[in-house]
């Protein structure tokens, strides 16, 4: 068990790591990455049963990142947790790296599912949680989705599988950050009443901000009741979150660094090292 602290320092490291491998490489998912950071700290650093050196423990819980161009928040994370070593962050997306853009479990040590085709994680996720339940296993399913990754008509229905299913060893999470690929979630595709939307498909809904970490605690560390609604959550996040540079862009979904945008940010890398100390 980790205490709030120890959570909230491994979520710095996260984003450290996370912001020095896409600084390195000049380019790269970084609003979507760094939305994400507190809820994998949270998952990997208190909640979930893993067993880094046996990434395949058949009692572990999985992690799918329906996502997937968060990737490197999730490779920052595993290499912290010590499923592969962290220098080879610095090869995130190079060729013959073992760290592509977006997950591929067969690549990378540690992860659960491979995905970036938007839509498509739920519903492996969806499978995951199932698979367990009717071999009357204790494993536990996560997964984050992205806001706008909603506009997948598999979403849906992969929710509404989920529901009918009853399937609450799962936990999902709705990255509402409010931005996606094409610009701002209202101006493309409006998402309306999330809440109400996920209430009116069968699922036990709050909504916690993307960076409180002990309310994200508070809401997922528990184990669902036998009789318990799948659980979702919407985290009211920040595309660029912990990183106030970021928080400011227009849009930082993926970016092309300039040379000004490669020295601010590698001061933002060295002010959050400098506080790690």
């Amino acid at each position: 068990m980790s205490t709030i602290a120890e959570v909230k320092q491994f979520a710095r490291d996260i984003r450290v790591e996370t912001l020095k491998a896409l600084t390195h490489l000049g380019f790269g998912h970084y609003g979507g990455s760094m939305s994400v950071v507190e809820t994998l700290a949270v998952l990997y650093g208190d909640v979930m049963r893993i067993d880094p050196a046996d990434p395949d423990w058949p009692e572990r819980d999985y992690f799918v990142l329906s996502k997937g161009h968060a990737g490197p928040a999730l490779y920052s994370t595993l290499a912290l947790k010590g499923y592969f070593p962290q220098e080879m962050l610095q090869t995130l997306n190079e060729n013959g790296t073992r760290l592509p853009s977006h997950p591929d479990r067969l690549k990378t040590r540690g992860v659960d599912a491979t995905t970036g085709s938007l839509g498509q994680g739920i519903s492996i996720a969806g499978g995951m949680a199932l698979g367990h339940k009717l071999a009357g296993r204790t494993n536990r399913v996560f997964c984050i989705v992205g806001d706008g990754e909603l506009n997948e008509g598999q979403c849906w229905e992969a929710f509404q599988f989920i529901a009918h299913h009853k399937l609450n060893n799962l936990t999902v999470f709705v990255d509402w950050n409010k931005q996606q690929l094409d610009g701002a979630l209202d101006e493309i595709i409006c998402a309306f009443d999330l809440d109400a939307k996920f209430r009116a498909f069968g699922f036990d809904v709050c909504t916690v901000k993307g960076d409180d970490i002990a309310a994200l605690l508070d809401v997922v560390k528990p184990v669902p009741a036998a009789d318990a609604r799948p659980r979702l959550v919407i985290l009211d996040s920040i595309k660029g979150q912990g990183v106030p540079y970021l928080e400011k862009l227009s849009n930082s979904h993926h970016l092309r660094l300039t040379e000004e945008m490669k020295q601010a940010l590698n001061e933002i890398i060295e002010q959050l090292e400098a506080a790690h100390d």
